[in-house]
């Protein structure tokens, strides 16, 4: 049975799979004052985080229409999935939900699953890795749906970033929080627990906070062996390989992926953020 896996544009996934047929994005828009772009294959993300860093405005999204997602699930593919960015984050997953309904009306029933991920970045994109496997594995529409769920609730997401501004302002984070961090140079070691925003520890400048999301993930991972880690960055490959290389010379996991954050990922952790998710 033929597949396609439909998800928006906080996804980030390995370079490969941007151009596999069998995947497509739905961009969010993206606004920083006066500037708009679509989160598509024109992104920019040197050119997006100087405006961010030259903006007084906070950057802000907005999630792809109930019709984007209804054209994607147009498809000759007998299974579709499709990931959104947490409902909690992002108005993504309703707007799926809307396109799901629109295109039965419209064109019948179809096996189409929408996955809200509860996570973002490189968290969708192990989902839509995971979603893959299954499929090549052979499985029915209705074990993937079953196993895809069991997975995503197994998921951890950490995440540490230079500047909290973005998360802040958009009501992510308290202002204390942001203010105490941008004051002392505290950066937090923050969790994402069934798709809110939990501070775990924090460290005084960036790289003992990254050694504190290392010392968690050491302490509170279980049976990774069979898990994929992913680390996704905004602009710092270097830092992103030391959190990998950290990791793994603590924990055996099946494989490692580094992967860019695309536009609504660079948004929320801004230039130098680090996310890591198994």
């Amino acid at each position: 049975m033929s597949f396609k896996i439909v998800y928006d544009s906080c996804c980030d996934l390995p370079e490969e799979y941007y151009s596999d047929p069998r995947f497509q994005s739905v961009p969010l828009s993206l606004e920083v004052g006066d500037y708009h772009i679509m989160d598509d294959e024109t992104f920019d993300q040197a050119q997006f985080l100087k405006h961010v860093a030259e903006s007084e405005e906070c950057p802000k999204s907005a999630c792809p229409s109930p019709d984007s997602y209804m054209q994607a699930f147009k498809t000759d593919a007998d299974h579709v999935y499709c990931i959104t960015l947490s409902s909690k984050l992002s108005g993504s997953y309703n707007s799926a939900l809307i396109g799901k309904d629109l295109y039965e009306e419209e064109y019948g029933e179809k096996d189409i699953f929408i996955v809200d991920s509860l996570s973002a970045s490189c968290g969708l994109g192990l989902i839509a890795l995971k979603i893959m496997e299954y499929e090549e594995q052979g499985l029915s529409f209705e074990e993937v749906v079953d196993k895809i769920s069991a997975f995503r609730n197994d998921m951890t997401t950490f995440f540490v970033l230079d500047n909290l501004e973005t998360l802040r302002k958009n009501g992510r984070l308290s202002g204390m929080k942001a203010l105490v961090a941008a004051t002392l140079s505290i950066k937090p070691v923050c969790e994402g627990v069934e798709g809110n925003i939990v501070q775990r520890g924090q460290g005084v400048g960036i790289r003992k906070a990254l050694v504190k999301m290392v010392d968690l993930i050491e302490k509170e991972s279980r049976d990774v062996e069979d898990r994929i880690l992913a680390v996704a960055h905004c602009n710092n490959f270097e830092r992103a390989m030391l959190v990998r290389d950290m990791i793994l010379a603590r924990k055996k996991f099946k494989d490692a992926i580094v992967v860019d954050t695309r536009g609504v990922s660079s948004m929320y952790a801004n230039d130098g953020g680090i996310i890591v998710t198994y």
